[in-house]
C-alpha cells in the first residue's frame, strides 16, 4: 500500500488523508520522501492531525510549507467547513435510515447481521450489545491466487494479413480528396485545408492539456467558436426572408454560446482559487 502512495505521489497534486483508528495514534501513510517527490504548490489536507497525523511531517493547528508543499493539519476542520461538515454528517444518518427501514414503510428493522446496524447498536430488546464483535471483513489485501499450472498451448498458424485490405481505407479516402479537388472550386479546397489543420492543432492541443482544466478549455473555446455570429450578422440584411430567419436564428443560438461558453469557463477557473 505504501508502495502504491509512493508511486502515486508523484502525479497528485492534492492529499486528504482520513485514517484513524480509535484510541490508538493515526497511522503513518504519507511519509517525508513522497513529499519531496510531489509537484511544487501541492496540498496535503490532514484529517487525521488531531491524533499525530497521517503525514509524517503534520503539525497539529498548524499549516506548513515542506520541500515546497502545503501541509495543512487543523485539528478543528469540521468547524472551519461547517456547510460541507453538514452535508456529509446528513448524508450518513440518511444512509443509516435507509437501512433501518429496508423497505421504506416507516417500519424501523434493527438487523443484527448488519454489520454497521450492528456496529451502532448499544442495546437491543433489552440486551447491552455493545462493544460489537470485531468486523468480519478484512482491510488487507486478498491473498493472490495461486498460479495455475503451465499448460503448454497449441500452436496455432496465424494467417498472413492481407495487405491489400489494410491500406484500402487510406487509398479510398485519397481517391475521394482527389475527386473532390478536380471538381470543387479553389476557394471551397483552401477552406477545407483550413479546416483540416484545425481539427489537428485542436486535437493536439487538447491532448496535451492536463485532465483538470479540460471543461473550462472546451467551454472558452466553444465561446471563440462562436465568431460564426459574423456571418449571420452579415447575411441578416438578406432580401430572402428565409436567410433572415435563419441569420436572426443563429445569431440566437452563437449568442447563448459565447455567454455560456464564458460564464462556465469562469465558474471553472474560479474552483481552482482559493
Amino acid at each position: 500500500e505504501i508502495a502504491c502512495f509512493r508511486e502515486q505521489a508523484k502525479e497528485i497534486d492534492i492529499v486528504i488523508t482520513t485514517a484513524l483508528i480509535p484510541g490508538r495514534p493515526a497511522p503513518e501513510l504519507w511519509m517525508e520522501d513522497m513529499v519531496k517527490s510531489m509537484q511544487e504548490g501541492s496540498v496535503i489536507v490532514d484529517l487525521a492531525a488531531e491524533n499525530g497525523g497521517n503525514c509524517k511531517l503534520t503539525k497539529a493547528d498548524k499549516v506548513i510549507q515542506k520541500h515546497g508543499v502545503t501541509i495543512i493539519g487543523y485539528t478543528d476542520m469540521p468547524s472551519r467547513l461547517p456547510t460541507q461538515s453538514s452535508q456529509l454528517y446528513a448524508t450518513n444518518l440518511r444512509h443509516l435510515l435507509t437501512d433501518l427501514c429496508p423497505e421504506k414503510d416507516g417500519n424501523i428493522f434493527v438487523n443484527m447481521e448488519d454489520e454497521v446496524i450492528r456496529g451502532t447498536t448499544v442495546i437491543n430488546s433489552g440486551e447491552i450489545t455493545w462493544p460489537p464483535p470485531p468486523p468480519k471483513v478484512s482491510a488487507a489485501p486478498a491473498k493472490p491466487a495461486p498460479e495455475p499450472a503451465s499448460v503448454v498451448e497449441a500452436v496455432v498458424e496465424e494467417k498472413p494479413q492481407n495487405v491489400l485490405i489494410s491500406w484500402l481505407p487510406a487509398a479510398i479516402g485519397v481517391l475521394a480528396m482527389l475527386g473532390l479537388g478536380s471538381v470543387a472550386p479553389a476557394s471551397f479546397m483552401s477552406h477545407f485545408t483550413v479546416f483540416v489543420l484545425a481539427c489537428f492543432i485542436g486535437y493536439m492541443v487538447i491532448w496535451n492539456v492536463k485532465p483538470a482544466l479540460h471543461t473550462p478549455l472546451m467551454s472558452v473555446t466553444n465561446a471563440i467558436s462562436s465568431i460564426i455570429v459574423i456571418g449571420a450578422l452579415l447575411q441578416i440584411s438578406s432580401d430572402s426572408g428565409w436567410i433572415v430567419f435563419l441569420s436572426a436564428l443563429a445569431v440566437l443560438i452563437t449568442s447563448i454560446n459565447i455567454f455560456g461558453g464564458f460564464a462556465v469557463t469562469q465558474r471553472m477557473l474560479a474552483m481552482f482559487r482559493r
